[in-house]
């Protein structure tokens, strides 16, 4: 049996405490990396939440889809008009960052906007003769890879000019797109499918079939 001396009584005191304040140190250590990775987690789940929110919130609706074809010379639709609108609740919708898909099972296409086909009228008493279908004939949109704008309400003034296509609360805007640029013409008995895609948000759907034949000019299509 080992005999405790005086001298070494201090000896094991000053070793317990360096193992103290080694464990506190290490407890501190573990603290300040708990509080701040607690910290992290709860900003970056803030930050998620209202991600989230504005993903379910926001999004485009498509209202209408209208076709042209000119019956008196026998052809098929040649232009499209999709009729789009904010969901309710949605935050504004940059159309410079929105973009179309479109596809017949044959061809599929992806349509940008494009400043140079827009018009905001006080009222238009025909919108398939207006100047805001791409022309296929201007080698700029041969590729059949943009649309154009047609703005029917706009209450709030929240368009301001073509480079600010910007669609909020009560908006109504028709995207024209040239359907000879991009399908060459779309017959009969055809299905159509595609969304148009907002930068953030729900996606408006697109989703009809051509009638059997073409006995009007303007066609209702959705």
């Amino acid at each position: 049996m080992r005999k405790l001396l005086n001298k070494d009584v201090g000896s094991i005191g000053i070793g317990a405490m360096i193992v103290f304040i080694a464990m506190v140190l290490v407890a501190g250590i573990a603290a300040s990396v708990l509080i701040q990775t607690s910290t992290t987690l709860e900003s970056q789940a803030l930050a998620t939440g209202r991600d989230t929110t504005g993903e379910v919130a926001s999004g485009i609706a498509v209202f209408d889809i209208l076709g042209y074809a000119d019956t008196a010379n026998s052809q098929d639709i040649s232009k499209l008009a999709i009729g789009i609108r904010p969901r309710a609740g949605s935050d504004g919708i940059d159309i410079a960052e929105t973009y179309v898909e479109l596809s017949d099972a044959t061809t599929k296409v992806v349509l940008n906007y494009t400043t140079s086909f827009f018009l905001e009228p006080d009222g238009k008493d025909d919108i398939f003769g207006a100047a805001v279908f791409p022309d296929e004939w201007n080698w700029t949109w041969s590729d059949g890879s943009k649309f154009g704008v047609l703005v029917i309400e706009d209450a709030d003034d929240s368009i301001t000019s073509s480079t600010a296509v910007v669609v909020n609360r009560g908006d109504k805007i028709y995207l024209c797109i040239n359907a000879t640029a991009t399908f060459s013409n779309i017959s009969e008995r055809v299905d159509m499918w595609g969304i148009v895609v907002p930068e953030l948000g729900a996606p408006g759907v697109v989703s009809f079939r051509t009638p059997a034949s073409y006995t009007d000019d303007v066609i209702d299509l959705q």
